[in-house]
């Protein structure tokens, strides 16, 4: 969902988050989350590498940055896009 569209109070599925759709929400629940609850307190980089395992390839940085602000969200964090992310996911992970 966009993130100007999210309403904190109407998390009930995870394309409900900012930034998640169709397809994300598919990843999301092949790693085991299944509800947007599932995702707090989570490392997004941990949520990152489990999806690489399953998948059976690295998945594109960018990925990451999603991870991040969905993470940060459940945590709190107002909705931002996931772009805002990268500049934190490079200086925090580096190169993936």
């Amino acid at each position: 969902m966009h993130p100007d569209k999210v309403d904190r109070a109407k998390l009930e599925r995870l394309v409900d988050l900012p930034n998640v759709g169709p397809a994300m929400e598919g990843d999301l629940q092949s790693i085991g989350i299944d509800r947007p609850e599932q995702l707090q307190g989570r490392c997004p980089l941990e949520l990152y590498q489990a999806l690489c395992v399953t998948s059976g390839m690295r998945q594109d940085p960018c990925v990451l940055d999603v991870l991040m602000s969905i993470t940060c969200f459940v945590d709190g964090a107002p909705a931002r896009s996931w772009w805002s992310y990268t500049d934190e996911r490079k200086s925090r992970y580096g190169a993936l």
